[in-house]
């Protein structure tokens, strides 16, 4: 079975943007500028996403995944 892994970059600061913002960028796992992290595709990953859609970059990938 193969699972949807979205590759998300950090392309613009979040200095001057609102405090949720702020801590969504940083609860995706992004740190600092061009950091890169593989999450998985959820509703919940998607949203949070949508919320910071105008401060990363997204690509989608198919990732091996092993059923449980």
């Amino acid at each position: 079975m193969t699972a949807v892994i979205l590759n998300v970059t950090l392309v613009r600061s979040t200095i001057g943007h609102p405090k949720d913002q702020r801590a969504t960028v940083r609860s995706l796992g992004l740190r600092r500028m061009h950091d890169r992290v593989d999450l998985p595709d959820t509703p919940v990953v998607r949203g949070m996403l949508h919320k910071v859609r105008h401060l990363i970059h997204m690509e989608e990938s198919e990732g091996a995944h092993e059923a449980p």
